[in-house]
């Protein structure tokens, strides 16, 4: 796991652990980063399925509720397989620019 911090953003990046495990060891750290923006950087996964993604479901509507960004990053599932309740972006750049939208959205009371 690596962890990058940028602004009020931080970024955790999947690189070695499965996605079980992955997913356990982000909600023991949850706490260090609850009052950032999150992007979760899940590129390495190629083979991950629409179903695998449901792991982030209750920590996004977590984060969520708290009025922070929770933007999973991957390429490799169809967009229209994605469950509704998570917000994913193709690319770290485009999970930045999610996170802006988000932030000016909340800012303006939307």
């Amino acid at each position: 796991m690596i962890i990058e911090h940028i602004k009020s953003t931080t970024v955790i990046t999947q690189e070695k652990l499965t996605l079980a495990k992955f997913v356990s060891r982000l909600n023991e750290v949850y706490d260090e980063f609850s009052n950032n923006n999150l992007v979760i950087n899940l590129f390495s996964l190629a083979s991950l399925k629409a179903s695998d993604l449901k792991e982030f479901a209750l920590l996004s509507e977590k984060h969520k509720t708290n009025n922070h960004s929770f933007v999973l990053v991957i390429d490799a599932v169809p967009y229209e397989d994605i469950p509704d309740a998570l917000t994913v972006a193709p690319t770290l750049q485009e999970a930045h620019d999610v996170i802006e939208m988000e932030e000016i959205e909340r800012d303006l009371g939307i």
